[in-house]
């Protein structure tokens, strides 16, 4: 049973050649089998969380620790935190020229399984995996996000979530950009990759409308660089009601609909 577990988080960033905290003191557990949804408005940090946990150089740990099953995280490297079972789906997937997702799948594979899948199931499990998600398979031979529009980025940043077959999944505004029907797709996603196992996942959002599609276990809500609120999914119906006023002082919508 995986655990991620972060305690008393601060991070901060270089602006305009100063030191910035931008987290200051974030607590959280998550285990295997739940799902939390960290929601808040923009610019409360919620996604120099997931940088952070994920080992962006840009985001500096001052003091607070991270752990994946006892071992710590914040002590290795990027790499190392993919191979010990992290993943992090992010808001803005960037490009790879040149790169094939056929080559990039399989040599993330690898590097997470620790040997080369066998090419013959490989190629079943990616065909199968890419037909869930509705992704056409002349994608394979595409360079990596290349030309992708944004809901094509994120179906294969799910794609990859499915394959890879991580302890703990962070989706940092996954549903951002999404029409309805990707959406959807998307969200079946997650929910197969939750079925398939002892998994957690950290859903970080904006708005509501992904968690009536993936029901949350928790609800967190951040805002000044900590969690000022748990609760369960009626903590996001209340939010979606009321927006962040209370959190922030200042209204600001939790949901676009």
């Amino acid at each position: 049973m995986a655990t991620l577990e972060i305690k008393d988080l601060h991070v901060s960033v270089n602006a305009e050649d100063a030191q910035k905290e931008i987290l200051k003191g974030v607590d959280l557990t998550i285990k295997a089998g739940e799902t939390h949804a960290i929601m808040g408005p923009n610019g409360s940090g919620k996604s120099t969380l997931s940088y952070a946990i994920a080992g962006h150089p840009k985001y500096e740990i001052t003091s607070g620790s991270v752990t994946l099953d006892g071992e710590d995280v914040l002590e290795m490297s990027v790499d190392e935190r993919a191979r010990a079972g992290l993943f992090l789906a992010m808001q803005y997937p960037v490009e790879v020229p040149g790169v094939s997702m056929s080559n990039f799948l399989r040599t993330a594979a690898t590097a997470v399984r620790g040997e080369a899948p066998a090419l013959r199931h490989w190629v079943k499990e990616v065909k199968g995996a890419m037909a869930d998600l509705d992704i056409d398979p002349a994608f394979a031979e595409r360079s990596v996000n290349e030309g992708f529009s944004g809901g094509e980025k994120k179906r294969h940043e799910i794609l990859q979530l499915a394959l890879l077959k991580p302890k703990i999944a962070i989706l940092d505004e996954t549903d951002s950009g999404l029409d309805v029907d990707a959406l959807r797709v998307v969200s079946e996603g997650v929910n197969r990759y939750k079925e398939s196992g002892d998994v957690g996942v950290m859903l970080i959002t904006h708005y509501t409308r992904i968690l009536r599609h993936i029901t949350p276990d928790f609800v967190h809500v951040f805002a000044g660089g900590r969690i000022v609120e748990s609760g369960g999914k009626e903590l996001a119906d209340q939010l979606e009601a009321e927006g962040y006023v209370k959190y922030t002082g200042k209204q600001e919508a939790a949901s676009l609909s």
